[in-house]
Order: structure tokens, then C-alpha cells, then sequence
């Protein structure tokens, strides 16, 4: 066998020369939250007048880029299946395409929505054996990816952690082409959560016995319940998203992996999103094991775990407990994500539990203050978890297990969750709208 080494050699070249093969009509997958591949994505945007109808398929780009400006149609387009900031800025009538899709089926969407051409893949350096790993994000698509794309073009970023786990590696010799692009990965800083949110988490902790397994997601409210785990003993991870407050945990010795009954002794994630130091601490890192999204969000993957607990956050509630959580009206605001993947398997795991957890108002920009409990939600809302699924929704008035309760109790319990200068109105509403006496 050739050495990787003179092959590497002969498959460098600049971003702009990478970029230079790119097509009218062509579709390019180029990243997904910490792992895009933003220096090719440059030089691609230099070629906007040479191109037309040029699709960028992606979630959660975080830079200002002209794939996302209303100018650039006809030249570039974008598909997304969850919405990040720059998604969110560019989706009209007329630009962007957004999939609704569950993680856990994420492969539909690589190869029968994105149907990619060409990969632009951000990964580590080569280790001793030509392999470069996708890095903090890369594992979720990148093995999907590469087996859908006829081209892959390689941005090799020193900074680009190298992950363990399963199909988490791209051989030299996939690689059509490959550029030498350092980059700093995006991050995201912690949100500190207040009094509500803490009292919140309190009464969701309460409910975790030690060694359950744990899932959590991103925002004030997965760092409140994270850090109030810290009394907790042998925690496991298994997540879509590994973060700074789950590395703090194991750093502190919450969290041990030994109790897991699915890859004990390993945490479990499909992919990393936070600071600069979490991106270090995952490097080469022998106890972290990544997975692609349609295994790691696989609801009977997930089920393995005994106490498998799931908690996340809505946007809003109705008095049912359906939970809208990636959309208000018709403005798409992220995607369904793992969501339902993990209040499935959570509650399908021996002991396991699933949470849903939020403050009860909200006071949007300048705005008036708003319930977040509601009889019903704004036209053109989806529904991201029926209310079938539901099982603890929290509020800083309490904690309620909403699944063996018939409808009219579970009005009754999600009043009680509501902030009290909104439970007469609610109470009102609900009365004239025939739901309870």
C-alpha cells in the first residue's frame, strides 16, 4: 500500500482552486453547527457571478454569508433541516428551502432532500494511518454525506478536534481534493440562568435518581438543570449534543458512565457545540463516543439505556401539553430536531423519564409579557411532540406528569404550571372553548 502521505501531497490546493470545479445547478453540502466549512465556503461566494442555482444544503451556518441574502437569488440557495441565525434571516417565499425531519431519519434528508454533488467536509489533521476525523459536528452527516456525494473536497483545520466513536472517519483517498484552512470553530457562551429557571431545575433534579442516563440540549435551561446535577452520583451521557456543562460533569466526577447499559463507560453524543476548551477536551479524547444522528437519535438506541432521562424546552405549551418548540405561526424558528427522538426512547428505556421544561411567561424585545402556557397556538404552528407523547412539563410553579391524566385533568394541571396573573384568563378561555367545566 502507497503511503497517504504522497497522495495528501497530491491532492492539495488552495480553497479557490477547490472551488474552481464548482457548476451552475450544483447542490453542496457545507457543514452542519461547529463543523462547516467556512474558508471554501468563502471562495465559493467569490464565484456568485459565474454560478446560477448553486444549492448550499446545511444547519446552523453562524457567519454573515451571501447564501443567505435575498441579492444572491438565482445564484445561491440554500436547504436546511434545522434553521440556524443566518437560515432564519435568509428564509422567504422565495429563498430557502427548510425539511422537517427527525434526526433519528436524518439519512432521508441527506440523500433524497440534499442529494449532494459535492461535500465540503471541515476535519482534523491525518493521523498516523491517513484517516482525518469529521470532528465536533462532522459525525453526524459526514459518513451519509460522503456516501452520497460524487466529489469531496476536504478542509483540513488544525484547530478540528479528532473524534472518537463510529463512522467518524474520511480516508485520504476519498477525498477528490483537499486545502489546508485553518479556522476557529464557532462557539457558543453559556447562558446563566435566574431564579425561575433554577427553581425549575430543582424540581426536575429532584426526579433523577443516580445513575441515569442523561440527555440534555442547549440554553439557560439544560446549564441550570446540568450544573444541578452536581450532587448526583455515576451519571451517563448519552445526547444529540455534547456540552460544556456535560464535560464539567465529568470532569467532577458526576459523571461516570459506569451504571450505562448501552456503551458503558462511554459518553454518548452526535455532536459538540461550545468553547474553545470543550473543542480541546474532546480531541483524541478515548472516553467520548461520537455517533452519526440516525444512530445516536435512534429511539430504540436510546431506549438501551436504563433511566434514560430526556429534558428539554418549548417555545410554548397549550393546555393539553402539545409543545410547539421549532415554530410560532409560520415563522420557522429551528427544527424538530432530536426532540421527539428522545422523549420516544427516554420513555421507552427501563425507569426512564422525559421532561419538558420552561419558565412560564416570556417578555419578547420590548414587548408585553406573554404566557407561555396557552389555549391555543398562533395559525401555521406545528407541532414538534403531540400531546401523546408528553410526559413532565415544568414550570417554576411545579412539576406535573401530564401522560396518565385525561384531557380535562390535564387543563387542570397546566393552569396550575401557568403564571397566576394568567390562570383566570386561561381558565376563562378554556370554559368558553368547551375543555373544561
Amino acid at each position: 500500500m502507497s503511503d497517504y502521505r504522497t497522495e495528501y501531497r497530491q491532492k492539495l490546493c488552495s480553497a479557490d482552486e477547490a472551488v474552481q470545479s464548482i457548476k451552475s445547478s450544483e447542490r453542496i453540502y457545507i457543514g452542519t453547527c461547529s463543523s462547516i466549512a467556512y474558508k471554501l465556503c468563502e471562495a465559493l461566494e467569490k464565484r456568485e457571478s459565474q454560478l446560477e442555482d448553486v444549492v448550499v444544503c446545511c444547519s446552523q451556518y453562524r457567519r454573515p454569508s451571501l447564501f443567505f441574502v435575498q441579492d444572491t437569488h438565482g445564484h445561491f440557495d440554500f436547504c436546511s433541516y434545522f434553521m440556524g441565525v443566518e437560515e432564519r434571516k435568509g428564509l422567504t417565499s422565495r429563498h430557502g428551502g427548510f425539511t422537517s425531519v427527525h434526526l433519528s431519519q436524518i439519512d432521508i434528508w441527506c440523500r433524497q432532500t440534499a442529494r449532494p454533488n459535492i461535500a465540503f467536509l471541515e476535519v482534523s489533521p491525518c493521523d498516523e494511518n491517513g484517516y482525518m476525523s469529521f470532528g465536533a459536528s462532522g459525525v453526524a452527516l459526514g459518513r451519509c454525506i460522503c456516501d452520497t456525494a460524487e466529489k469531496i473536497i476536504l478542509q483540513v483545520n488544525k484547530n478540528v478536534p479528532y473524534v472518537h466513536g463510529e463512522k467518524n472517519l474520511v480516508h485520504v483517498s476519498e477525498a477528490t481534493c483537499i486545502v489546508e484552512a485553518d479556522d476557529v470553530l464557532d462557539t457558543v457562551e453559556e447562558i446563566p440562568s435566574g431564579p425561575d429557571v433554577e427553581t425549575i431545575s430543582q424540581s426536575i433534579v429532584e426526579l433523577i435518581p443516580d445513575g441515569a442516563t442523561i440527555q440534555l440540549g442547549l440554553g439557560g435551561m439544560a446549564t441550570a438543570v446540568g450544573y444541578g446535577l452536581g450532587q448526583k452520583h455515576d451519571l451517563g451521557i448519552h445526547s444529540e449534543l455534547f456540552s460544556d456543562v456535560m464535560m464539567h460533569l465529568i470532569q467532577e466526577g458526576v459523571v461516570t458512565n459506569r451504571k450505562k447499559t448501552y456503551l458503558p463507560g462511554k459518553s454518548v453524543a452526535g455532536f459538540a457545540f461550545g468553547s474553545k476548551a470543550l473543542y480541546q477536551y474532546l480531541d483524541h479524547n478515548p472516553d467520548l463516543h461520537f455517533l452519526p444522528f440516525s444512530q445516536v437519535n435512534d429511539p430504540t438506541v436510546i431506549a438501551k439505556n436504563d433511566n434514560m432521562i430526556s429534558i428539554n424546552t418549548a417555545m410554548s405549551i397549550d393546555l393539553f401539553g402539545q409543545v410547539a418548540a421549532d415554530s410560532l405561526g409560520f415563522r420557522q424558528q429551528s427544527g424538530v430536531g432530536g426532540q421527539l427522538d428522545f422523549v420516544r426512547g427516554a420513555q421507552n428505556s427501563k425507569n426512564g423519564k422525559s421532561f419538558f421544561a420552561l419558565t412560564s411567561t416570556l417578555t419578547p424585545g420590548r414587548g408585553d409579557r406573554k404566557s407561555r402556557i396557552v389555549l391555543s397556538f398562533p395559525a401555521g404552528t406545528a407541532i414538534t411532540t403531540p400531546r401523546s407523547d408528553v410526559q413532565y412539563v415544568a414550570t417554576e410553579f411545579g412539576c406535573v406528569n401530564l401522560k396518565p391524566l385525561s384531557m380535562r385533568d390535564r387543563v387542570r394541571a397546566m393552569l396550575q404550571l401557568a403564571h397566576p396573573d394568567f390562570r383566570e384568563e386561561l381558565r376563562d378561555e378554556a370554559r368558553r372553548a368547551g375543555i373544561l367545566e
